[in-house]
């Protein structure tokens, strides 16, 4: 099949057949007659070698799960200038790796006035990409893509502000991976404010990514399952009356029943420690 289109192509255009794709902008792209794989192995190498960090110990996570960060820990002032260039190089790798996205994402809320426990958390999460350096994207051919959603949040789990932290990822049950990860600041009155807000951010997400693989072929003809640790903020969203309890929460986040009686989302339930 793929010799036939580029015959057909290299008869309608001029063009010159290179072969198979193995490097673009600092990515390896590595082809099969069943999947690609992209990854930045090189990139991430050369990044570890810049920064003498080839011998160093790896960890099997980027940040340690009960650490936050805040923006005045006393730990004293770092270079500036390194810090940002290393926040820069770890947002390039979630290119290929969104296992990262939420760690830089994170780091890169500090560029100014970085302190020391900031960089000490950088400097963690180039530890864990030095024991992950063959991860990349794995795109597998011929099998459907189920779209699968996960929401959770923090309530009032930032030190600066109080605010309170959302998160949600989708992934693919067909051999290909894709991690969307969001973390923003918002009040929110209670633990289930705080749930419903994340959920109703998800939904947002989940509904454009069914545009998206629809473009591509994968029509989802099933309600995409949202995932939530919350069983009062699963029993809300499936409330079609609003209740009283929730007149506070912006309107904006109400449009969750709409996509769940649509037949969009279903928002299952799913323990915490899963």
């Amino acid at each position: 099949m793929l010799e036939e289109f580029k015959k057909d192509m290299m008869m309608k255009y001029e063009m010159t057949d290179l072969g198979l794709l193995h490097h673009f902008l600092g990515m390896g792209v590595i082809q099969t007659n069943s999947s690609i794989f992209i990854h930045q192995k090189k990139y991430a190498n050369s990044l570890l070698n810049k920064l003498g960090l080839n011998e160093c110990k790896t960890v099997t996570t980027p940040l340690v799960a009960t650490e936050k960060l805040t923006k005045d820990d006393g730990s004293g002032v770092a270079s500036e200038e390194q810090y940002r260039s290393i926040v820069g190089s770890l947002m390039y790798l979630t290119a290929t790796r969104p296992d990262i996205m939420y760690a830089s994402s994170l780091l890169a809320r500090f560029m100014h006035c970085p302190t020391s426990k900031h960089y000490g958390t950088a400097k963690r999460v180039r530890r864990y990409i030095k024991g992950t350096l063959n991860y990349g994207l794995a795109y597998v051919r011929g099998k459907n893509a189920m779209l699968i959603g996960l929401c959770d949040s923090d309530w009032g789990g930032s030190l600066d502000d109080n605010k309170s932290t959302s998160r949600y990822a989708f992934s693919f049950r067909s051999g290909v991976f894709s991690w969307a990860l969001v973390k923003q600041n918002y009040v929110a009155l209670s633990t289930t404010d705080a749930v419903y807000i994340s959920a109703s951010e998800a939904t947002t997400q989940a509904i454009w990514l069914r545009f998206v693989l629809e473009d591509f072929g994968e029509l989802q003809t099933e309600a995409t399952p949202l995932q939530c640790d919350s069983t009062s903020t699963i029993a809300i969203t499936k409330n079609p009356v609003f209740h009283h309890k929730t007149k506070h929460i912006d309107k904006r986040y109400h449009f969750i029943k709409d996509a769940l009686q649509e037949g969009i989302i279903d928002l299952v339930y799913c323990p915490t420690n899963e």
